[in-house]
């Protein structure tokens, strides 16, 4: 059993980690509330585009003509584009560790893919296993902003338009509800009609819409800036995700600390006790010692 020094200095160690673990929710939970302000501020615009998209889908019968509608002919050669959305850091739970799972099991069923990763965690995971990463995007996912959101929209469009992907996928963790998060994977490209939800009421009046120079072109436009918004809100819910992961670990932890530190008082209570004990014992051998040799 440790002495009594040993276990006060261990549950000052603990002490020192529980203001850690506290200070870290503490960041976390500001950090969620600015996020999901920054997401509810953009989010109205990004409607109002996939409204008018719909609206113009509606009028529209096909759209075989447009890139950003057409699938591959030949499934099995198609060229598929994995984002990857992860942290910059740890301690938060087992949220990097499902991102790049649910990553590897998509991965090895496809033999013509391309990777491109976001966030620290995720880059290190990919290098020490010796998986290819075609593009590593050098920004913090800690400040997911919409300008960083249009670099990445913008290569990824790119290689589209050039042929070099058929498909592109995002990999990132959506929020469930307040509580509950999941790693999750959605399709960017191409675009399907039934994503936009089109529906032809019969009591309801179809407009008449003269699009300029034609319903493709006009396509063409917002389809890049909807896009923006797509990964725009996907690293902001990731961000979110992130952070309410971490508030979960660190509640966990200072939770746990706590438990330890009990336990660890009352083992240094008996320690201490014991050794009290011990004192009181000796005390009276040595004062029993000291009557019997009087005596004689």
């Amino acid at each position: 059993m440790a002495n009594a020094k040993e276990i006060k200095e261990r549950m000052k160690s603990i002490r020192d980690t529980m203001k850690i673990t506290n200070a870290m929710y503490m960041i976390s939970s500001s950090k969620l509330k600015k996020s999901k302000k920054n997401l509810e501020d953009t989010e109205p615009y990004f409607y109002t585009l996939q409204s008018t998209m719909a609206r113009i889908l509606r009028h529209i019968p096909e759209m075989e003509d447009n890139i950003y509608f057409q699938s591959a002919e030949n499934k099995q050669e198609k060229k598929i584009g994995y984002i990857v959305v992860t942290a910059d850091k740890g301690l938060a739970g087992a949220y990097n560790h499902n991102v790049v799972k649910l990553a590897e099991k998509e991965l090895s069923g496809q033999k013509n893919s391309k990777l491109f990763i976001l966030g620290e965690q995720g880059r290190h995971y990919f290098e020490q296993h010796g998986m290819n990463m075609d593009k590593q995007f050098h920004y913090t996912v800690q400040n997911p902003t919409l300008d960083r959101a249009r670099q990445i929209s913008l290569e990824i469009l790119d290689l589209y338009q050039k042929r070099e992907l058929d498909e592109v996928y995002i990999i990132y963790t959506a929020q469930i509800n307040a509580m509950q998060t999941e790693a999750e994977k959605k399709q960017l490209l191409p675009f399907k009609k039934a994503d936009f939800k089109i529906e032809n009421l019969a009591d309801v009046p179809v407009e008449n819409l003269v699009l300029y120079p034609s319903p493709t072109e006009v396509m063409s436009r917002i389809i890049p800036n909807y896009f923006v918004g797509f990964i725009y809100g996907a690293l902001v819910e990731a961000y979110c995700s992130e952070q309410n992961a971490r508030m979960t670990a660190m509640e966990a932890a200072t939770k746990n600390a706590g438990d330890m530190l009990r336990e660890l008082d009352i083992l240094y209570k008996r320690v201490r006790q014991a050794a009290i004990t011990q004192e009181i014992t000796e005390v009276t051998g040595g004062a029993r010692a000291q009557k019997k040799k009087r005596s004689r």
